[in-house]
């Protein structure tokens, strides 16, 4: 299983829209809206073997008023 966070950028006034969407999806684990330079931080699971750009690029990026992502891939949990 592979951990990652994408940190996302939305456009004004469209947070909870896209918030809403992600949700939708059910492919996360974790939603949060958040202060400074990003609006919305998402934590997926995926198994082993997924291609996380690819699975950004598709899910995420993609989604209603999305205007940039940055994505943070974890190692260990501790």
């Amino acid at each position: 299983m592979q951990t990652f966070y994408v940190q996302i950028k939305c456009e004004l006034g469209r947070t909870y829209e896209t918030a809403e969407h992600l949700a939708d999806l059910e492919l996360h684990s974790e939603i949060y809206s958040t202060a400074g330079d990003y609006d919305l931080i998402v934590k997926y699971h995926v198994d082993d073997g997924v291609d996380v750009g690819h699975f950004v690029g598709a899910h995420v990026q993609t989604a209603p008023g999305v205007r940039d992502t940055h994505t943070l891939i974890t190692f260990k949990a501790f």
